[in-house]
C-alpha cells in the first residue's frame, strides 16, 4: 500500500452512480488515470448484496493500480472486500470500535466540523482526519454547517493528523483550499459528474 500522505492527495468520493456520466466503475478507471490517488466508495444502495458487488469490482480494478479504496461508513463492507480501511461519520460506529474492527493495518478517517470536535478527536485511533464541508455541496444531505478556507486553516493547523479537506471543492477553489495546508482533496461530483474525469483529475492534481 502507498504511504498515507501520497494517496491523499487527490481523494476521490464515489458519487451515485446516475450522477457519473461514464458509470461509476469507467469514471473510477478515468479518474485514476487522471491522477486521483484514493478512492472511497460511498455506497447508496439499499441492499448489502449490491454495494458488496460493486465495490468488489472497485476492489478489484484499483488493485492492479495501486490505488487504495476506502469504504465509507460500512466496516463489515470494508473488511468483506478486503479494501484498504475506512471512513467514518459522527453519527457511524465511534472511532474505538471502528479500530477494533478494522484492526492496526488499515486506514481509518474521520469527519470533522469544527473545533469542539477536533479537540474531542482521540487522533491515536485515526489515520487522518476529513474535515468539510469547505462550501456548499448537494451530493450528501443533512451536511454540517459549511466550514470556509479561513476556518479551515485554523482546524489543520490544530490537527495532530494529515487533514483532507471535502465539499464543494472545485477546480476554481482548489488552490485556496490547497493553501490552508491540507494534505489532499476530497472531491465527487467534480470529476464524476465531469464529461472527462481524467482530464477533471489532472487539471485538480496539478493544482498546489
Amino acid at each position: 500500500m502507498p504511504d498515507l500522505p501520497e494517496s491523499l492527495s487527490l481523494y476521490l468520493v464515489t458519487d451515485a452512480p446516475d450522477r457519473c456520466r461514464l458509470g461509476l466503475l469507467d469514471t473510477v478507471v478515468a479518474a485514476v488515470e487522471g491522477g486521483v490517488s484514493l478512492v472511497q466508495y460511498r455506497t447508496v444502495h439499499a441492499h448489502k448484496g449490491a454495494a458488496y458487488a460493486e465495490a468488489q469490482a472497485l476492489r478489484a480494478l484499483l488493485a492492479v493500480r495501486r490505488v487504495p479504496l476506502l469504504v465509507n461508513d460500512h466496516i463489515d463492507l470494508a473488511l468483506a472486500v478486503d479494501a484498504d480501511g475506512a471512513h467514518i461519520g459522527r453519527r457511524d460506529l465511534p472511532p474505538q470500535a471502528a479500530r477494533r474492527l478494522l484492526g492496526p493495518g488499515r486506514w481509518l478517517g474521520l469527519s470533522t466540523n469544527n473545533l469542539r470536535q477536533l479537540e474531542a478527536t482521540d487522533f491515536s485511533l485515526l489515520d487522518y482526519i476529513g474535515i468539510g464541508p469547505i462550501f456548499p455541496t448537494g451530493t450528501k444531505r443533512d451536511v454540517s454547517p459549511v466550514v470556509g478556507v479561513e476556518k479551515l486553516a485554523c482546524l489543520v493547523a490544530r490537527s495532530p493528523c494529515p487533514v483532507v479537506a471535502i465539499g464543494g471543492i472545485t477546480l476554481g477553489v482548489a488552490a485556496s483550499v490547497r493553501a490552508a495546508g491540507v494534505a489532499g482533496l476530497a472531491v465527487a461530483s467534480a470529476i464524476c459528474g465531469a464529461v472527462n474525469p481524467a482530464a477533471a483529475a489532472r487539471a485538480l492534481r496539478r493544482v498546489g
